[in-house]
C-alpha cells in the first residue's frame, strides 16, 4: 500500500509539474482597462465628464403637483384644478480655445384638469413640451429659452400670475457682450407669434377684434443688465410688428373699397430691480419689475403667452368679452389699426423665518387704456367694444423646505378687475367690477 501511494503522489506531481511548464508558454491577457467616471468641478455641483471626452454634462430633472381652487364664474366651470408635471433636462459644457460651448436641453409633460388649468370638465391629456433647447458659443445664443426681455435673476418666487414678464420661454438668436463687473447687454431677435394677444370683442360699431396676419418680421429685443453681490438690475426693451388680416370696407367717392389696414409697430420697456437683504436674515430679498407697452401688452401678462392669466380675468367671463387683454383693435370708422396702451408694477419681498421656511409677500397692479374708440354703453344701456380697466392682485405664499431640493408650498391670491369709464347694466351683458380668489397647493421635488 505504502509503494501505491508513493506512486499516486508522483504521477500528480509530475502533472502539476507539467501543466505549470505549459501555462507558462501561453500568452497572458491583460485586462481591460477601466474608465471611471471623473468629477467635473469646474461648472459647479453635479457635473461629470462624459467617458472618452472633456465635455462636462449634468443630469437634473423636476417633479411638480399643484392643487388649485380657482373662484368659478359659472356654473360649468370647475372651481378646483390638478396638474402633475415632469421634467428632465440635460446641461452639457465644453471648454474650446474659442470659449465655452453649452448645449441644454429641457423635456417636460404635463397632465392636468379643470377650468383653473383650462381644461373646464375634462382632464386634459399628456402633453409633451420642449421647454427649453439652445447652445451657447460664446456670447451667442441659439434656440429656445427665457426671454431677454426678462431678467432671470429676479428673486421672484410667486406660483401664480403677477403682472410682469414672468421669464416665458421663446425661439431666440442672440449676442450678450459681455462688459465685466456684472455688467452685460443683449440684442436678440426673438419670435414674435409667442407675444401675440388678442381675442373676442362684443359686438358694436365702433371697434372690431385684430386677426393677426402671418409675421413678417420677428420682435426685436435688447436688454442692459448688471447682476453683482448686491442684487440685479435690467432695462429691457422691445419692437412688436402688428399686422392684421382684417379686410375693411371703408366709403370713399367711388363707393365702398375694401382694404387692409397699414401694419403698426408697438414696443415696451421694462425696468427691473432686485436686492438682496442678508442683513434681515440670508436668503432674504426685495424685488420690483415696472413695465409700459404700447401695443404689446404681452409683455406684461406675466408670461403666460395667449392668455390672460388664471383668476379673475381679464376674461370672457367677466363681460362677454369686454374685458380682455389685446394688442389692438381695427377702428371701424377710420380702418386703421389702434394700439393698446398699458402698464403695470409688480413686486414682492421672501423672508426666511428659519433656514427651512421662507414666505413671500407679492402683488401686481396693471392699468389698460383702449381709447374712446374702442366701444361705449348704447342708449338702452347696452354695452360694446372694449372696455378700459384696472387688475390688481396681492397675496403671499409659505413654502417648507425640510430637506434640499424638496419644496412644500401654499399660496393665496386676491385678484380684483374694475372697469373705467363705461359700466354697463343692459339685460344683455354686464360690466362691472369682479374679484377672485387661489389658492394653489404645491408640493416639488428638484434633483
Amino acid at each position: 500500500m505504502t509503494l501505491v501511494k508513493s506512486f499516486l503522489l508522483a504521477s500528480a506531481a509530475s502533472l502539476v509539474a507539467v501543466a505549470g511548464a505549459n501555462a507558462a508558454d501561453l500568452p497572458a491577457r491583460k485586462a481591460a482597462a477601466v474608465e471611471y467616471v471623473r468629477v467635473c468641478n469646474t461648472y459647479g455641483a453635479g457635473f461629470f465628464y462624459i467617458p472618452g471626452t472633456e465635455t462636462c454634462l449634468r443630469i437634473g430633472g423636476r417633479v411638480r403637483a399643484d392643487y388649485l381652487f380657482d373662484t368659478p364664474f359659472a356654473r360649468s366651470s370647475d372651481a378646483l384644478g390638478f396638474r402633475a408635471r415632469g421634467r428632465i433636462q440635460l446641461d452639457a459644457r465644453t471648454a474650446t480655445a474659442y470659449g465655452l460651448v453649452r448645449s441644454f436641453v429641457r423635456f417636460e409633460i404635463t397632465r392636468s384638469s379643470g377650468t383653473p388649468f383650462g381644461g373646464t370638465g375634462v382632464v386634459r391629456p399628456q402633453s409633451a413640451d420642449v421647454e427649453s433647447a439652445f447652445v451657447q458659443f460664446g456670447g451667442l445664443t441659439a434656440g429656445r429659452l427665457d426671454s431677454f426681455f426678462s431678467n432671470t435673476d429676479l428673486p421672484s418666487e410667486n406660483m401664480g400670475t403677477l403682472r410682469f414678464d414672468d421669464a416665458p420661454n421663446v425661439d431666440v438668436l442672440a449676442y450678450t457682450f459681455t462688459f465685466g463687473n456684472g455688467f452685460s447687454a443683449t440684442l436678440a431677435i426673438e419670435d414674435g407669434i409667442e407675444r401675440r394677444q388678442s381675442g373676442f370683442i362684443a359686438g358694436g360699431p365702433a371697434s372690431s377684434a385684430l386677426n393677426y396676419a402671418g409675421e413678417r418680421a420677428p420682435d426685436v429685443v435688447g436688454n442692459l443688465k448688471y447682476t453683482g453681490t448686491w442684487g440685479t438690475a435690467q432695462l429691457s426693451g422691445a419692437l412688436h410688428q402688428i399686422r392684421s388680416n382684417n379686410l375693411v370696407s371703408l366709403p370713399t367717392q367711388f363707393g365702398a373699397v375694401a382694404n387692409y389696414p397699414d401694419t403698426e409697430y408697438g414696443f415696451a420697456i421694462a425696468a427691473s430691480i432686485g436686492v438682496n437683504l442678508p442683513q434681515i436674515a440670508p436668503g432674504d430679498a426685495l424685488w420690483v419689475s415696472a413695465t409700459y407697452a404700447d401695443g404689446a401688452v404681452g409683455y406684461l401678462n406675466g408670461g403666460t403667452v395667449g392668455s390672460n392669466g388664471t383668476i379673475a380675468g381679464p376674461s370672457t367671463e367677466l363681460g362677454a368679452g369686454n374685458i380682455l387683454l389685446t394688442d389692438g383693435f381695427i377702428n371701424a370708422n377710420t380702418g386703421n389699426i389702434e394700439r393698446t396702451k398699458a402698464w403695470a408694477v409688480a413686486g414682492g419681498f421672501r423672508h426666511y423665518w428659519t433656514p427651512r421656511i421662507r414666505s413671500n409677500l407679492l402683488g401686481s397692479y396693471m392699468r389698460v387704456n383702449y381709447g374712446a374708440a374702442a366701444g361705449g354703453i348704447d342708449a338702452t344701456g347696452f354695452g360694446f367694444g372694449l372696455v378700459d380697466f384696472n387688475e390688481y392682485r396681492i397675496g403671499g405664499n409659505v413654502i417648507w423646505q425640510p430637506v434640499s431640493g424638496l419644496d412644500l408650498g401654499l399660496e393665496v391670491i386676491y385678484a380684483r378687475v374694475d372697469p373705467r369709464g363705461r359700466v354697463s347694466t343692459g339685460p344683455f351683458t354686464s360690466i362691472g367690477s369682479s374679484d377672485a380668489v387661489e389658492g394653489r397647493l404645491r408640493i416639488q421635488r428638484d434633483f
